[in-house]
This record gives C-alpha cells, structure tokens and sequence, in this order.
C-alpha cells in the first residue's frame, strides 16, 4: 500500500473476513482487503483491527522472534537481525504478509496510530531487496530525477474497494506482461543532458555498467535528441545475462519500455501514445497481452490473480505477473502471480 505516495510495509488495517482452513485444528485465514493471512484460530473475528506487515518485508526478530525457525539464527539485512516475509501455503492455504495485535505498538513505544499511517520505520521494518549485482551497481552519479516519477504500480490487492467502480465505468486497460528484470530509466532532461538511471540513482556513464552499455548499443540517447524529446523519460525493464537469474534465456541484454513520462506536460503518454514512440524510435515495449481489456462484471480480486498466472511470451517460464493501464488515464496497478511467488520463495 502506498500511504503519500510512498510505499508502507506495515500499517492498521481492519479484518473483513474469517476463513475456515480444511483439516486445519489451530490456524485459520484472515482476510485483509485482497490480502489473506495466517493466524492463530480465535485469536481475531471479523471487524478487528490489526498492524499487517506485507510481504517483501524485512521483519526485526525483536519485533518477531517466531519467524526465525527453532534451532536456526536470525538472518541479517541492513545491518538488523530478522526474517523476510514471504508468499507460504501450510496446509494447502495461501499466506500473504503477517498480522500482529495492537498491543505491538505500546511495547515499541508507539502511543497512538491512525489508520493512515506508515508504520514501517517506527516498527523497524524495511523494504528486502536482492543484492544488486556488481555490473548493475555502476557508479553513482546523483539522485534520481526528481522531476520523473519511480515506476511501482500498487498491487491489486490494496485496491479492491476500486474495483467494483472499474467494472461500472467500464475502464479499458491495456494489460503487458510484468517482466522479471531490473528497472531503468532513460531520460533527457530540460538542458538536453542524457540520464541513464537505475531503480534509485542517477548513473555515471561508465565501462561495463550493463545499464549504460544497453542505452549506447541501442544509441537511445542520440535518437532522443535527434527526436527533440526534450523532457521525456523512457522507463522500463532492463533484461538478460546476470539479471534476476535471466529467466527468458536471453544472450546479451535486452530492454523492454513499459512507461513514458512527459515532464513538460505533467504526465504518462497513454498507451497508444507510448507504443507509436517507441515504434518510432527503433525500440520494443513490454509484451502487451490485450490492448483494450475490460475487466468483467462481477470479476473478484482472486479472479484477476488466476488471469495473471500463466507463462511468459518471452520463453516458457511462470510469468511474474501482469499490469494493467487505463488506456485514457495515468491510472496503472499490477496483478503478481502467486505461481510466480511461490516458485520464487517471495
């Protein structure tokens, strides 16, 4: 969930529903907007309010030692002993994330939180990521942009009070394939100066940089200029060698554009407006499954999970997942496959 356009790991949420786990004595299933977690049977009913940690969470062991197994030792990130929470099935029953009493916060010190609010620095938690790879790191030459939004769609599971008003309006998405690859932005900014970013920096052109060496054999920098993009950001997904264990069996890297960010105008192209550029430009966007796609009536979050599970148009593998972008709107969310996080450990 994103709370002020940042990304929360842990926050108040209210239980909508209780689910009976077959052949199951002691745990039951709490179900949290889209979400659902295992709990201790009873120890919850329904209008409940409890702190929900996510998944992609790195969980302090002070906060809760019972994630670390009898008999093993924490292990560590960032420099804290915890666990990350991942995507589990016990007993035949998907787990997604951890809920915790309120009583958590009087022990942290923490007197008092609105339902709205961030609570991930306040409990400790931070956001696991892979170790980025030596070629991929490069040299930090600033920030990111500041004037280019980061990519992160918001999970279907955070929006399903959303969903029924998609289906009345009868919004029109255009669905891509989430490719499983490093993000990578190139912009060229209001003084005609070429960036090559990363998920979080800013990039010195630098020898063997995998970022930087893709953006020059595909000359983007030059056909930018020559196109006059003055103010425009390509985003997308770099893939290939040495790239989360290069699922597509590429050779070499590819780079696959998904968004189009236009300062001067304060937004998105569209879909159709991204696709013609990028054609114009000599380069390939993500897979794109359905151009106009309208969601079904009566459809459930868990509907649109099954639809995102299947394989990959780049080579027979689980698919990540898929994103879905109104076609007339900036407004964009991903679906992930539980196959994909499942068989990933996530």
């Amino acid at each position: 969930m994103y709370i002020n356009g940042v990304r929360s790991m842990a926050n108040i949420r209210t239980i909508n529903e209780i689910k009976h786990i077959e052949n199951a004595d002691t745990i039951e299933l709490a179900v949290i907007d889209g979400w659902q977690v295992i709990i201790r049977k009873g120890e919850y009913k329904v209008g409940d309010k409890g702190i929900y940690i996510s998944i992609d969470s790195w969980v302090p062991t002070s906060l809760a030692p019972f994630l670390t197994k009898p008999g093993k030792y924490p292990k560590v990130f960032n420099g804290v002993e915890g666990e990350r929470l991942r995507t589990i099935k016990l007993r035949g029953a998907l787990s997604q994330g951890l809920l915790l009493p309120l009583e958590v916060l009087g022990k942290c010190g923490i007197s008092y939180a609105e339902m709205d609010e961030d609570l991930s620095e306040k409990l400790g938690i931070q956001k696991w990521e892979k170790e980025i790879p030596a070629q991929l790191r490069g040299t930090c030459r600033g920030n990111f942009p500041g004037d280019v939004p980061k990519t992160d769609e918001e999970r279907i599971q955070n929006l399903t009070r959303h969903l029924q008003k998609w289906v009345d309006n009868e919004l029109l998405f255009e669905v891509t394939e989430k490719l499983d690859g490093s993000s990578m932005t190139c912009y060229l900014d209001l003084d005609w100066e070429f960036h090559v970013c990363s998920r979080n920096i800013d990039l010195k052109e630098t020898i063997g940089n995998t970022f930087w060496d893709t953006a020059n054999r595909l000359q983007i920098g030059r056909k930018m200029i020559d196109s006059g993009l003055i103010g425009y950001a390509l985003q997308g997904e770099l893939i290939g060698e040495g790239i989360q264990g290069n699922p597509y069996k590429l050779i070499g890297h590819d780079y696959r554009v998904y968004k189009v960010w236009d300062v001067k105008g304060g937004r998105y192209l569209t879909p159709p407006e991204r696709i013609a550029l990028v054609e114009y430009l000599g380069l390939m966007s993500v897979p794109v499954l359905h151009e106009e796609f309208k969601i079904p009536p009566g459809s459930t979050i868990e509907d649109i999970l099954k639809v995102a599970e299947g394989k990959s148009v780049l080579f027979n593998t689980e698919r990540e997942g898929l994103v879905f972008k109104d076609t007339q709107s900036d407004l964009s969310w991903k679906a992930i496959s539980n196959k994909f996080l499942l068989k990933m450990g996530e």
